[in-house]
């Protein structure tokens, strides 16, 4: 039989905008075989097109690939253990140690406290605690949970919506975000990955860790102008990478924006550069992004905090979670001030690892650091089903969906909410 000729056609995607309608943003190629080629009483498939956003001029755009990081950690003389009447942070930090020469059966109370990583080297099954199992653990801790996942099975995964970071420095390469990333550049910084960056980016962004796994990820490893021996922070610096995110957004098409802005610090009127920082704050909220950080009260009069979980507790399962680890005492003891507090994941989080492209660590217990790129992913999963959202709108929406649950502490029951509930979220803002 004659071969058939292939048909060529030019298929257009559009966008739509509210205030400029119908227009189209790119064009792609396919090939159509004519229903000829198809053998006698064969369905005929009909064209499918699946949606790629268009490749955007000048990205990625990556300064540098900094190299993975290491811990250099000793190796423990005895069986680390948890304090719960300790303030102290990290007691059960088990990142990269060889625990391989120890009996940990008895320790498994101590254990459920514990953060490690793929390098953590653990004692053969016969020695670890039964009931204990780090890999389970590690995969849960990859959910983002509270049936976010479900979002994503719905195609709400914010696609095309652009996150911006302002953290420390980037292992760029990892396989969470490596997708996702347009942009990263560093304003004074050297040296290796950080823990902190690769975490707060795969919770935003990350491909099976993060809230809005196909958002486009842009990231400016900021200097914090420390110097002299002094920690303090000057502010102005950071205020640099701000306008240089505000920059950047005037470089996007209209509907490939950055809308949100993720930094897990916060500042006051004492520090270092407040000014510099609050003038670029509202220059970039002005342009329509909204600033999830450490002072959102402050600059929004919002409210937020961070939950916790047990390490094998179901993250889809709004009734796992409990006040964050580093916040619970202060909940029990004055439980009433914390209405119009929005709560959201926090502890017990499996993110990207800057010791390897491929590798995961478990942060046991978190901090508002986890909760900001948190906000910020489901900030974009908002934009991507509703392109006018607000601030406001987004906060007053999450807060009126949100769920209140209770909770038993030492024989006493107390009401807990609000808890962030993302599907009664998205569903809401998509109907108004």
């Amino acid at each position: 039989m004659r071969q058939q000729p292939l048909l060529s056609i030019t298929v257009f995607f559009f966008s739509v905008s509210a205030c400029q309608g119908v227009h189209p943003t790119s064009a792609a190629t396919a090939t159509v075989l004519p229903k000829e080629a198809f053998p006698p009483g064969e369905n005929i498939p009909t064209l499918v097109t699946i949606y790629q956003p268009p490749e955007l001029p000048g990205f990625p755009k990556i300064d540098r690939h900094p190299s993975a990081g290491k811990l250099f950690r000793y190796k423990p003389g005895t069986i680390p253990t948890y304090d719960p009447d300790s303030d102290d942070l990290w007691q059960m930090d088990l990142r990269s140690l060889n625990l391989s020469g120890f009996d940990l059966r008895d320790s498994l109370d101590d254990l459920f406290f514990a953060s490690f990583d793929d390098r953590t080297v653990w004692p053969v099954l016969d020695r670890m605690p039964p009931g204990f199992d780090w890999q389970q653990i590690r995969e849960f801790g990859k959910n983002p949970g509270l049936n976010v996942r479900a979002l994503h099975a719905e195609g709400i995964t914010g696609k095309g919506i652009g996150i911006a970071v302002i953290d420390d420095i980037l292992l760029v390469d990892h396989q969470e975000y490596i997708g996702q990333l347009r942009l990263y550049e560093e304003q004074g910084r050297v040296g290796s990955a950080t823990m902190h960056g690769a975490a707060v980016s795969s919770i935003a962004a990350g491909k099976t860790t993060g809230v809005a796994p196909d958002a486009d990820l842009y990231y400016v490893a900021a200097d914090y102008c420390t110097g002299n021996g002094s920690e303090e922070v000057d502010f102005s610096c950071l205020a640099k990478a701000v306008r240089r995110i505000l920059e950047i957004n005037q470089q996007l098409p209209p509907d490939r924006r950055i809308r949100v802005l993720s930094m897990s610090i916060g500042w006051s009127p004492e520090n270092k550069g407040y000014a510099e920082i609050q003038s670029a704050i509202q220059s970039i909220r002005d342009a329509g992004v909204f600033v999830i950080c450490s002072s959102e009260w402050e600059i929004y009069g919002f409210q937020f905090h961070g939950l916790g979980r047990l390490p094998l507790a179901d993250p889809d399962d709004v009734r796992s979670y409990v006040p964050g680890l580093w916040w619970a005492k202060i909940f029990y003891k004055a439980p009433d001030s914390f209405s119009d507090v929005l709560l959201v994941p926090m502890d017990s989080r499996t993110t990207a690892s800057p010791t390897g492209n491929d590798e995961y660590v478990f942060y046991r217990e978190g901090g508002w650091s986890w909760s900001i790129p948190y906000i910020a992913g489901m900030y974009a999963l908002a934009a991507q089903v509703k392109p006018d959202i607000t601030p406001d709108l987004f906060w007053s929406t999450a807060l009126a969906t949100g769920r209140t649950i209770e909770i038993t502490h030492e024989g006493k029951a107390y009401s807990f909410g609000t808890i962030l509930d993302p599907a009664a979220l998205i569903h809401t803002l998509q109907g108004l």
